[in-house]
């Protein structure tokens, strides 16, 4: 199984992810000037799943990148892993996308910037029930109940967001949940989007 690297897993990216089902997925973007940000991806694969990617690896003779061969990987003690991918710098020179309709930066004002994730991919969700009958449907449900996707924003205050603005102001999140993104039942909004004020 391989992962996306941060750039391709925004957007039509995150659809592939879900279908590992096995992986819960937070991005987060956070400002740290007008100009520049800093975006976490960290993966987190449980740990029966996480078996099972170690075993094919060691038995399979492949030139394909595995799980978090290009982050850092945390074996946990619950035998779950987790894989973190970070990038720094100017808005322009970070991998989130951009080209492909990810995460945008745009100015909002004197020191504040509108980042926006489009959601059109993300509504229209997958299509599972095409070769499967009823009893494997819910089966493979099943298997992506409890997993999800959370993208957060952040920096010094969030001006104006329609994401979930957190107590102390400072970020911004939606969590999506895998079960919604591959029914199409998210109904989320064209995109989600916060205005933020940089440090």
């Amino acid at each position: 199984m391989r992962l996306m690297g941060l750039g391709k897993t925004i957007a039509v990216g995150l659809l592939g992810l879900a279908l590992s089902g096995c992986v819960d997925v937070d991005i987060d973007v956070a400002l740290t000037s007008a100009t520049t940000a800093r975006a976490t991806m960290t993966q987190t694969m449980s740990a029966d799943v996480y078996a099972m990617v170690k075993m094919d690896a060691e038995s399979a003779e492949t030139s394909e990148p595995g799980f978090c061969d290009e982050g850092d990987l945390v074996e946990n003690a619950d035998g779950s892993a987790t894989c973190t991918m970070t990038e720094q710098g100017a808005f322009a020179d970070l991998d989130l996308g951009q080209s492909e309709g990810g995460i945008s930066f745009t100015a909002a004002g004197p020191g504040l910037v509108r980042l926006a994730l489009p959601t059109a991919e993300l509504n229209a969700g997958l299509d599972l029930d095409s070769d499967m009958d009823e009893q494997t449907r819910q089966m493979a449900m099943a298997f992506f109940e409890g997993h999800s996707i959370s993208v957060t924003f952040s920096g010094l205050e969030i001006v104006d967001t329609n994401m979930t603005r957190s107590a102390d102001g400072l970020s911004a999140s939606q969590a999506i949940p895998m079960t919604g993104l591959i029914e199409g039942t998210l109904a989320l909004p064209d995109e989600l989007f916060a205005i933020v004020r940089a440090p």
